[in-house]
């Protein structure tokens, strides 16, 4: 569902950061901005809940390229994690490219990162999206922690299709930018073949 602008020769991308409340989706989100170049990047908005906020920020990065004259302008979004947002889920995976499932590698926290899993499946489903195709990367968050699952549990659990996956801890960073770049590597090929 990629933007093309030809007025400005920008096709916009929509990359979405989805998972369980509080496992890091808005610190990746954070952290990629931060080191974004200022002119590269607009303004980051954040909508605040009780509970939670939605980060969304678009930058052009410099390393993507360009398609066919056209530069690629990334869009990236986080979906509140709480259960109880799921219509505000639903209304920012409309139009996705892409997808960034961030689950929280506690041990506590598996259970949570199930059912957000199943509420992606089922959100991109409703929306006419068959999860098979969507560009889709797994982030193991919080590797930093000492009371995390085996990265072979989170495999068998959640990434039944074999999607790439990558382990991170956003608060240091480490895993944030591999994760984006495989994303946008994801996204942009999808885009090759269906835009231009």
């Amino acid at each position: 569902m990629s933007f093309v602008n030809y007025q400005t020769k920008e096709i916009n991308c929509k990359i979405v950061y989805y998972g369980p409340g509080l496992g890091g989706k808005t610190t990746n989100i954070q952290h990629i901005y931060s080191k974004t170049a200022g002119k590269n990047k607009g303004e980051m908005v954040s909508l605040n809940t009780e509970n939670e906020r939605t980060l969304f920020f678009d930058f052009l990065p410099l390393d993507l390229g360009e398609i066919r004259g056209f530069k690629t302008r990334l869009h990236l979004y986080t979906v509140p994690g709480q259960v109880f947002y799921e219509a505000s889920r639903k209304l920012i995976l409309r139009g996705v490219d892409g997808v960034v499932f961030v689950a929280d590698s506690q041990i506590e926290k598996f259970d949570s990162n199930m059912q957000s899993f199943e509420s992606l499946k089922d959100n991109l489903s409703e929306q006419g999206y068959d999860l098979k195709k969507v560009p889709l990367v797994m982030q193991w968050n919080k590797r930093d922690l000492p009371n995390v699952s085996p990265i072979s549990e989170l495999e068998r659990s959640l990434n039944n299709f074999d999607f790439p996956a990558f382990e991170a801890s956003a608060l240091s960073g480490e895993g944030v930018f591999e994760t984006l770049k495989m994303v946008s590597k994801l996204v942009l090929m999808n885009v090759k073949g269906s835009v231009l």
